[in-house]
């Protein structure tokens, strides 16, 4: 999984009516723009660094070139 800033994390809802969480790409922090990343959520504006699971999906902003 590859992200640059500006891309968006979306991690869906893990029950029947849990909403999904976005976030805001900050920075990747692994190699070749890989996790952790740092982010910030959209709901409360809380900044993390995050290592996303397999329930987790880069939306490529779109004058980022997709990896």
């Amino acid at each position: 999984m590859k992200a640059q800033p500006g891309d968006r994390l979306v991690i869906k809802g893990h029950k029947v009516g849990e909403h999904e969480r976005v976030a805001e790409v900050l920075e990747a922090r692994g190699e070749d723009g890989g996790p952790p990343f740092r982010i910030r959520w959209a709901e409360d504006e809380h900044e993390t660094l995050l290592f996303p699971g397999p329930d987790a999906e880069v939306q490529h902003h779109p004058t980022n070139p997709t990896a």
